[in-house]
């Protein structure tokens, strides 16, 4: 499959998600042996009734993305982000069983090959923020609305879902009338 036959639509749903992933340079046996998909968390929070979310670094190239991780065998998909959310940012807190939307992404394997991942985000309400994680060396972090955050990843995709989630964000952060 041809990455130029797959929509460009960012794929938001809560509601059962089946993964789906598109190979721009593996052989069909390479991708049997290399996971295409990737599970990541969305860190939020509600600062003074504004919600924000946490960006991080990549390790090579220092552009802003999200927490997240290849499949693990044993664990749960959202297990995985939660994981990738201690290890890469050092976070802690709760999950969503299910993830928001999915995004893809050019992962380069090599200055040959790439492949094209399928990404599960799911949301991640922080209630834990540790001064030491694993990846701490390796990583900056910082707090943004979702709208300037969208503005900050390179990954189109990725930046549309941040759009999209702008709003539910913001709801969740409005008190509620008794």
């Amino acid at each position: 499959m041809n990455k130029d036959t797959v929509p460009d639509s960012v794929l938001c749903t809560m509601e059962r998600y089946v993964p789906t992933c598109v190979c721009s340079c593996l052989s069909r046996s390479e991708m049997k042996r290399k996971s295409t998909t990737q599970f990541a968390a969305l860190p939020f929070r509600i600062d003074d009734a504004q919600p924000e979310v946490m960006l991080i670094t990549s390790r090579q190239t220092g552009r802003w993305i999200i927490p997240k991780g290849w499949p693990l065998k044993g664990r749960a998909p959202r297990a995985v982000a939660a994981r990738e959310a201690y290890e890469e940012a050092g976070l802690r807190g709760k999950i969503q069983k299910h993830p928001v939307g999915t995004y893809r992404y050019e992962k380069r394997l090599s200055p040959e090959r790439a492949v094209t991942c399928q990404v599960s985000v799911f949301l991640l309400k922080v209630e834990q923020q540790l001064d030491d994680w694993p990846e701490k060396q390796d990583r900056g972090r910082c707090w943004l609305p979702p709208d300037e955050a969208a503005a900050r990843v390179e990954e189109r995709e990725l930046s549309s879902l941040l759009v999209s989630l702008a709003e539910c964000l913001r709801n969740l952060a409005e008190p509620v009338d008794g």
